[in-house]
């Protein structure tokens, strides 16, 4: 990692040379911007686990448990709506933390929110199936995929917008690209403890117990990661940074009366990446399971190749970024996004071959496309409303790209075609070049 400090973390009292802290970074009263990247990638490396432990069993589990009764491909379609909630259910968890944030200090709601988070994702471990209560048993997933979405939002931690304020100048895009990691280590571990499972067990055993295990593993992640964060953001060196920054809970009714356009813009700037999150991770696995005689087993495996592409491309984009700015970067990766949307039929219909070209390709272009998508305009806010302003910034990018994009692409494929998942993956595209076109229109008017 860089050994620049960030400037003004220099501390007075036991943050000062006198300190007892064993740790070197730490006795000087300075925070290496590493050592916030080391905890932006605990924390949403988690969080993704999480996150696609649930999307793949809305996959390969949900259908045939909770809608045992529809035909597959509706069963399927339901449990993505069920999957949609939680991005339904963010910003509000968000607003709802915010005030706890404020009268309860950061590490109350911090704790909360992942006590929230490991309780959900515990309870759909021990949830009965539709065989057992029936309808009931919809009723209470759904329920703990709202609390998983409440969650996210309150699990927002500032350090994100610390990284972004405080990485040096000439180095913002790798470390924007660090804290990206989570995604891509999330999802390789998550589909290979999947991949695993389905491979070790028979389908009945799978499906009767076997698909429970990932969300108890989740939960342990939940619990470690929640005193690894806590120990991170309670720590008088960060607390006096992110106070130094600003980074304090704005109100969200001022924050969208004044700082509106920037929430647009930024959501919509990194649509394409969010677009594609879905469209190389939980649809395609879902039209393999339906649609084709491929086991689900070997697709995990090349997805989990994707992912490890996709890290790759992360990495990379930093190196781009710093080079040629990170919303150039954005921008050039939408405009590649925009381009492979058109060869979505041919390569998913092409069989093995062109299944595997199209998830491949896909990954690359995310990594390298979402390597820069978390606060890339986010610096047009004010320093007083960054830290709510890039928390609900990333929600209604996640509600506007990804909540959907599992549904509304399997019920396009399968009602009218695969031509239309391109459209809808270059709706996304052209989406975040409007908005950054329009970011730089309206900053060259304001200067």
């Amino acid at each position: 990692m860089a050994s620049t400090s960030i400037h003004n973390a220099q501390g007075s009292g036991d943050s000062g040379p006198h300190s007892t802290h064993p740790s070197t970074a730490h006795d000087h009263g300075k925070i290496e911007p590493g050592e916030i990247a080391v905890g932006v990638v605990i924390g949403r490396a988690s969080e993704y686990f999480d996150f696609f432990v649930y999307a793949l069993a809305s996959v390969l589990v949900f259908p045939a448990v909770f809608f045992p009764n529809e035909p597959k491909l509706e069963g399927t379609l339901y449990a993505f709506v069920i999957f949609a909630f939680a991005f339904l259910a963010r910003p509000i968890g968000t607003t709802i933390f915010m005030a706890i944030q404020k009268h309860y200090g950061r590490e109350v709601k911090l704790t909360l929110a992942l006590f929230m988070l490991g309780f959900s994702t515990a309870g759909i471990a021990l949830l009965p199936t539709f065989e057992h209560i029936g309808i009931w048993a919809i009723i209470l997933l759904s329920l703990l995929r709202v609390g998983q979405g409440l969650a996210l939002g309150g699990a927002w931690d500032g350090l994100p917008s610390l990284l972004a304020m405080n990485a040096p100048q000439h180095k913002r895009g790798w470390y924007a690209a660090l804290g990206q990691l989570g995604a891509p280590l999330g999802f390789v571990v998550a589909a290979s403890l999947f991949a695993y499972m389905l491979s070790s067990l028979t389908p009945a055993d799978f499906l009767e117990w076997g698909w429970r295990y990932p969300f108890y593993v989740a939960f342990a992640i939940n619990v470690v990661a929640l005193f690894s964060r806590l120990r991170l953001v309670s720590a008088p060196e960060y607390a006096k940074l992110l106070d130094e920054r600003e980074l304090e809970p704005a109100g969200v009714v001022e924050l969208a009366t004044t700082q509106g356009r920037n929430i647009i813009i930024g959501a919509l700037a990194a649509l394409a990446s969010y677009a594609l999150f879905h469209l190389v991770t939980v649809f395609p696995l879902s039209w393999i399971k339906l649609y084709s005689l491929r086991e689900a087993t070997d697709f995990l495996v090349v997805q989990i190749w994707g992912g490890l592409i996709m890290a790759v491309g992360i990495v990379i984009s930093g190196l781009i970024a710093d080079r040629f700015g990170r919303r150039n970067t954005l921008g050039s990766m939408a405009l590649l996004i925009a381009i492979l949307s058109a060869f979505v039929p041919t390569l998913m219909n092409g069989g093995e071959a062109g299944q595997n070209t199209f998830i491949l390709i896909g990954f690359a272009l995310l990594g390298l496309s979402y390597g820069q998508a978390a606060g890339a305009v986010t610096a047009n806010f004010k320093a007083r409303y960054r830290y709510t302003g890039a928390a609900l910034t990333s929600d209604l990018a996640w509600l506007v790209g990804a909540g959907f994009a599992p549904l509304v692409a399997l019920g396009l494929s399968a009602h009218f075609g695969m031509a239309y998942v391109s459209f809808y993956l270059l709706s996304g595209a052209v989406g975040s070049l409007a908005a950054l076109s329009l970011n730089r229109a309206l900053e060259a008017r304001d200067d």
